[in-house]
């Protein structure tokens, strides 16, 4: 006989990640990344060319620092210029 378990899914509000708010949580919800494991899951690059396509200006390059930044647990500001060199290379890039 085989038991299971179950594991129920966990669903971590965006909101509660350092650096991002409700109106963020609502972009992202709105690009299919309804929590914090789908950010985990998707990465900030990806995230924010999703947001990039479905809001245009309305999503800036602080959202894509604060998004990689909520993801190593740090404050934005805490980003170095050569990472957010780096970040911003990738995204223009694409």
């Amino acid at each position: 006989m085989v038991i299971v378990r179950y594991i129920p899914a966990m669903n971590t509000p965006i909101e509660s990640m350092r650096n991002l708010g409700p109106a963020t949580a609502r972009m992202l919800a709105e690009v299919d990344i309804p929590d914090a494991e789908t950010l985990k899951e998707t990465g900030a690059v990806v995230a924010y060319t999703r947001l990039k396509f479905r809001f245009g200006s309305g999503a800036s390059l602080n959202a894509l620092y604060a998004m990689e930044a909520a993801l190593r647990g740090c404050d934005w500001r805490d980003l170095d210029a050569a990472t957010k060199q780096s970040l911003k290379a990738k995204v223009t890039a694409k």
